[in-house]
């Protein structure tokens, strides 16, 4: 499986450590009211879905950067992949 790396270009699969569901870059506030039970659904309560999901990977044999792949669980098929980096200030509505 290649993962097309936004940097590199294409990479085997065998560069990089799955992580988990890139969901996992949106973490609770800490300091919120209710902050233990937003963390334990945050770490341990997870869905494990069939079809086109975004995953955090990390090039653990490369440039060490985070990306967040989507793939298809069903056929593995590589729909993209994003700098994680990106992915996060996208969402907080920063610059890249």
């Amino acid at each position: 499986m290649l993962i097309p790396h936004p940097l590199l270009g294409p990479r085997d699969a065998q560069e990089f450590t799955y992580l988990g569901d890139a969901s996992l870059l949106n973490r609770p506030d800490g300091m919120a009211e209710g902050a233990l039970d937003a963390f334990n659904r945050h770490v341990y309560l997870r869905d494990n879905p069939a079809g086109v999901h975004r995953e955090l990977w990390f090039h653990e044999q490369g440039d060490r950067s985070w990306l967040v792949v989507t793939r298809n669980t069903l056929t593995h098929e590589i729909l993209g992949a994003e700098l994680a980096r990106d992915v996060a200030l996208a969402q907080k509505g920063g610059a890249k």
